[in-house]
C-alpha cells in the first residue's frame, strides 16, 4: 500500500494487509477483525488460521494495545501519506439488543425503528450479526414473517403517500443478510414449524425481491434439515419452486432454486411431484437459452435427477427441444456438464428407448454427438456411459447413413 516499512505485528496474518481494528482470539493470535470474521463466519472455518486449533468459542477480544500503537505508527507517518486508522465502534452486545427487541413491542412505529436499527446493526460486522442472533432477533424476525407473509397489499404508505415496505419484507431481508449459522437454521425449521410454510407463502403473493430472499433462505433451511423432513415436501412447494426459474427474478433466486430441485430430488417421489409441477419444461427452455457454465451443470444436474422416474424422461420427450438441447450441451459446457447431459441421455435410451425415440435419437444428431464423445478428450465417465448408450441399440444406429463415416469409425464393438 505504501513504501513505508509496515512492523510485521501490524499486519493481519491472514491478509498480510495493516490491521485497522486488531482482535486477539481464544488460541492467543491477533487478527484484523474483519479478515477473521469473514474466515470464521462467511467462510464457516472453525480452527485458528495460524495454529489450526478448534475453536469452540471464537470470542473475539479488542487488541486496544495493539491498535493504539498502529494509530500512533500512522500519525508519525503522516507526511508520507498513511492514514490514521480511526477508533473502530465496539460491537453490539445482548444486553442493546435484548433491549430493542423489548421496545419493537410497544408500537409499529418502534417496530419500524427496530428494524432499520437491526439492519444498521447487523451491516457493520459479523460478529454484530452473530450477536443479533444469539439475543433472539431470529425469532423476532422469523415472526414478523410468519405475521405478515400472507398479506398481498402494502402495509401503508407515508404522509406523502409513498409506498411503505412490510415489516415482513425488512425481517425477511435482515434474516437473509445475519447469513444463520447451521444451529439457527435448524431452529428456524424445528422450533418454528410454520416458518417454512410462512417462506412459501411469500414465493406465492410476495414481490420479486422478498421471493428472491425467501427462496434462498429455503435452500439455506432445508440444506442443513434432516432427510425426513424432505420426504414430506408438498406439491405446492414445487410449483412455488418451478414458478421462481420461470420468472428468473434474479440470477441468484435462480441458482438458489435450481439447488433445493438438486438437494430434495433423491428424496421420495420429490422427482415425481417436480415433474407434475412442470420443472421439465422450465428446466429445458433455461437450458436453451443459458451459456453460463455453472448454471447449464444446475440445470443438467436437475434433469438428470428427474429423467431417473418415467414421468421425468416423458415430459423431456415430449418438449420439441428436450433431447436436442441436452446432446447439444455435450462438450460446450464442461467435462461435468458433458457427464450430466451424456447421463441423461442414457436414462432416455435404457428406459424408454422406444423404436421412435431411437430414431428420433439418429436423426437429431445424439448418435453423432456421441460417437464424438469418445474421439476427443470428454471425460472417462462421459465416454463410459456414451459407450454404454451406443451399444445398446448398435444394430440400429451402428451403419446409418446419419452418422458420418468419421465417426462411424469409433463406434463401439
Amino acid at each position: 500500500m505504501t513504501e513505508i516499512e509496515v512492523p510485521p505485528y501490524f499486519l493481519c496474518p491472514i491478509s498480510l494487509e495493516m490491521m485497522k481494528d486488531p482482535v486477539t482470539i481464544p488460541t492467543g493470535i491477533t487478527y484484523d477483525r474483519e479478515s477473521i470474521e469473514k474466515w470464521l463466519f462467511t467462510d464457516k472455518n472453525k480452527n485458528c488460521p495460524v495454529t489450526k486449533q478448534v475453536l469452540s468459542n471464537p470470542d473475539l477480544t479488542p487488541n486496544h494495545t495493539l491498535r493504539r500503537l498502529i494509530q500512533s505508527w500512522c500519525t508519525l507517518n503522516a507526511s508520507n501519506g498513511i492514514e490514521r486508522v480511526p477508533t473502530p465502534k465496539p460491537p453490539v452486545n445482548k444486553s442493546q439488543i435484548t433491549k430493542l427487541l423489548n421496545e419493537a413491542a410497544k408500537s409499529p412505529q418502534m417496530q419500524t425503528k427496530c428494524l432499520k436499527r437491526l439492519r444498521s446493526i447487523a451491516s457493520a460486522s459479523e460478529t454484530n450479526k452473530r450477536c443479533i442472533e444469539s439475543s433472539g432477533g431470529v425469532d423476532f424476525l422469523a415472526s414478523l414473517v410468519k405475521n405478515n407473509s400472507t398479506s398481498t397489499s402494502l402495509e401503508a404508505c407515508d404522509h406523502d403517500g409513498f409506498e411503505v415496505t412490510k415489516p415482513s419484507d425488512e425481517a425477511l431481508s435482515i434474516l437473509f443478510s445475519l447469513q444463520l449459522s447451521e444451529s439457527a437454521l435448524k431452529s428456524l425449521a424445528v422450533k418454528n414449524g410454520e416458518f417454512i410454510e410462512s417462506l412459501l407463502n411469500v414465493l406465492r403473493v410476495g414481490c420479486d425481491e422478498s421471493r428472491a430472499y425467501a427462496v434462498l433462505l429455503l435452500n439455506s433451511i432445508l440444506e442443513v434439515e434432516e432427510p425426513t423432513q424432505l420426504l414430506a415436501l408438498k406439491l405446492e412447494f414445487f410449483v412455488e419452486l418451478v414458478q421462481i426459474l420461470h420468472n428468473q427474478i434474479s440470477p441468484k433466486a435462480s441458482k438458489a432454486a435450481l439447488q433445493l430441485l438438486i438437494n430434495v430430488g433423491p428424496w421420495g417421489r420429490n422427482r415425481v411431484k417436480a415433474v407434475e409441477a412442470g420443472a421439465v419444461k422450465v428446466l429445458v427452455d433455461l437450458l436453451l437459452d443459458s451459456s453460463e457454465k455453472r448454471a447449464c451443470e444446475m440445470i443438467l444436474t436437475a434433469l438428470d435427477q428427474l429423467c431417473q422416474c418415467s414421468e421425468g424422461r416423458a415430459e423431456l420427450l415430449s418438449h420439441g427441444a428436450g433431447l436436442a438441447v441436452v446432446s447439444k450441451k455435450i462438450l460446450r459446457v464442461s467435462k461435468a456438464g458433458s457427464e450430466r447431459a451424456v447421463r441423461i441421455l442414457l436414462s432416455i435410451a435404457k428406459y424408454s428407448g422406444s423404436s421412435k425415440v431411437v430414431q428420433d435419437m439418429l436423426q437429431l444428431g445424439v448418435v453423432s454427438k456421441l460417437c464424438l464423445v469418445l474421439q476427443v478428450d470428454s471425460g472417462s465417465k462421459a465416454k463410459e456411459k456414451a459407450r454404454e448408450i451406443l451399444k445398446l441399440h448398435a444394430r440400429v444406429w451402428k451403419n446409418s447413413s446419419c452418422v458420418p463415416i468419421v465417426l462411424l469409425s469409433s463406434y463401439p464393438s
